[in-house]
């Protein structure tokens, strides 16, 4: 698990991020306290969450300062209460202010993540499988999706490079669902899955006819879904997409599909409630 972090990527991140932040120092710390002041520091959940990024803790806030110990009290994905210490640092009480707002912005978003993702799976049951997109911040991908995996959902592709996916632009400009699916078998004989996007059921017997293994059903009513799901039950595995929200979720989910695709997993995220507080350390 913390292997997934230590990458050049996630280490400019991170570089990034701090710089943004203290780039140009911490006056205000820097006056009141002297580098060999020590503190005591706790993140505190303020709301209910589902945890995630502990393994984030230590490559954030040795960049600011490697003396800085900590300690994670919770593991990925366990829910936690108001009140409940997540971490503990000790460390100069400058270093801990300094890395302070990076840490906290990193640990919010990730717990954020987690914490939507765990409130759909409960919402849609256990039959269909639920899954992210590739709406996500630039630089954030992949810190996002595994927030997203430790919320209890799955991942889509991570680029464009993950698989291939015939969607509405493609199939335009190609003329057809047909012609689109026969090139990509002849140029690309590699792939083991073709995923097609449909807009109507017609279009989804084109893509049973050209073979597709995934159909994608866009924007479509959850009545058009259940139809499709029943009449063409085992021709393909059916992914529901497009403008569903946690209200619609349950509906969407009892339609048959196999896998919901919700860019709200990682477009739309509501940062978790977490606060550092401090004390002098004695």
């Amino acid at each position: 698990m913390t292997q997934f972090f230590v990458t050049p990527h996630l280490n400019a991140l991170i570089d990034m991020a701090l710089t943004e932040d203290i780039g140009n120092g911490d006056p205000t710390s820097e006056a009141i306290f002297r580098h060999d002041e020590q503190a005591r520091a706790r993140l505190v959940a303020k709301a209910p969450l589902v945890f995630c990024g502990g393994p984030l803790v230590g490559p954030v806030v040795h960049r600011v300062d490697g003396d800085i110990t900590f300690t994670v009290h919770t593991t990925e994905g366990a829910a936690r209460v108001p009140g409940d210490v997540l971490v503990s640092l000790e460390g100069s009480a400058r270093s801990l202010l300094m890395v302070e707002r990076t840490l906290l912005n990193f640990l919010q978003y990730l717990c954020g993540i987690s914490t939507g993702a765990r409130a759909l799976v409960d919402l849609a049951g256990p039959k269909v499988r639920l899954a992210d997109t590739r709406k996500t911040l630039p630089g954030f991908r992949a810190l996002a999706k595994y927030a997203v995996r430790v919320g209890g959902c799955a991942n889509h592709r991570l680029d464009l490079g993950g698989g291939v996916m015939i969607k509405d632009n493609h199939i335009d400009v190609a003329g057809s669902i047909a012609a689109a699916v026969e090139r990509v078998r002849e140029r690309a004989p590699h792939t083991l899955r073709i995923e097609v996007e449909a807009r109507t059921e017609a279009e989804v017997r084109e893509a049973i006819e050209a073979g597709a293994d995934i159909i994608m059903l866009d924007n479509m009513s959850p009545a058009l879904m259940a139809g499709i799901c029943e009449r063409h039950r085992g021709e393909a595995i059916f992914e529901a997409s497009g403008g569903i929200t946690a209200h619609t979720l349950a509906e969407v989910a009892a339609t048959g599909v196999d896998v919901i695709s919700l860019g709200a997993l990682t477009h739309s995220v509501a940062a978790a409630d977490i606060s550092m507080q401090m004390e002098l350390a004695v």
